[in-house]
């Protein structure tokens, strides 16, 4: 029986909502970077109101409620959209994942405003928060063109290219992502996120660059790991400029643009390194196979057996 097929229309609005997504993060990112958090102390309602006065920490605080606000609308049509048009029920599941994630965020950011920023669940928000824009990236490549074309399998070289271990990958910079929103939140000094940043880089280097040199001709892996490598580079830079610009201005008496923009930044790209990491781990899943494995077609799909 032949599935209906997602449309463009649709892969488009999927690309709509990571990037609001990302600028969510962005919006999140702005929030503590300019120590707004609590700006706004009552909690689904802004001081009782829809829409209270944008000034000072409210705009940051609020603002960031707005956009949060608007990327769940988007999920929920982005749901009803994969339920009636995605023939594929592990994509309709997904939706819904991704419909209880951006909910499971609303009600964490609402236990950090009600609790007064207990740390662990700032920490989970900051986590989630991720996880979810990693969720839309892959909507988004499970709804495009190319992964409708099929897959292009090759035979898997070493560990980086084996889809099980390639795993260690996402986990690891999530990990690292939660160290450094444990930093942020001060629940711990900056030695463990520095030393997870070295060996998290290390990793991701390692991977990247053992699927440039075997899959040069491969273009899915190929372009996927040159991303993951870019912007975990460019990371590792602004996570230095991060501090930096901390430390020389720890003596003004309120957050200074350059910090603010450099520590933004910071958590903006590593959200793109942990969606790469899962589209580099979901590109490896799906074309490398074990040496020797049969090759099966079914329609315009193939796989490995």
């Amino acid at each position: 029986m032949k599935v209906s097929e997602p449309t463009d229309w649709l892969h488009r609005y999927a690309l709509l909502l990571a990037c609001m997504t990302l600028f969510l993060v962005v919006a999140g990112a702005s929030v503590t970077s300019n120590e707004a958090g609590l700006s706004v102390p009552d909690w689904p309602l802004s001081y009782g109101k829809i829409m209270p006065e944008m000034k000072g920490g409210i705009f940051y605080e609020h603002g960031h409620r707005m956009v949060a606000s608007t990327v769940g609308f988007m999920t929920i049509i982005l749901a009803v959209w994969l339920w009636r048009a995605d023939g594929r029920m592990w994509m309709k599941k997904l939706g819904l994942a991704a419909l209880a994630g951006v909910i499971a965020q609303g009600i964490l950011g609402g236990m950090t405003v009600l609790f007064l920023l207990p740390k662990p669940v700032s920490i989970s928000h900051a986590c989630l928060a991720q996880l979810f824009f990693s969720t839309t990236c892959a909507i988004a490549l499970f709804t495009s063109q190319s992964w409708r074309r099929g897959a292009d399998l090759v035979d898997s070289r070493g560990w980086a290219s084996r889809p099980g271990a390639v795993l260690w990958v996402p986990a690891a910079v999530l990990a690292q992502l939660a160290l450094g929103a444990a930093f942020r939140h001060k629940a711990v000094n900056l030695v463990p996120h520095a030393a997870g940043a070295a060996v998290v880089t290390g990793v991701v280097c390692w991977a990247a660059v053992h699927l440039l040199v075997h899959y040069q001709r491969h273009d899915a892996l190929r372009r996927t790991a040159a991303a993951l490598l870019a912007v975990v580079l460019a990371q590792v830079f602004l996570g230095v400029g991060a501090y930096m610009s901390r430390v020389a201005t720890a003596e003004d008496p309120q957050p200074m643009p350059v910090m603010v923009v450099f520590t933004v930044l910071h958590v903006a790209v590593g959200a793109v390194a942990m969606a790469m990491s899962v589209l580099t781990a979901i590109q490896v899943h799906r074309h490398a196979r074990p040496a020797g494995a049969e090759r099966v077609e079914v329609g315009e799909m193939s796989y490995a057996r």
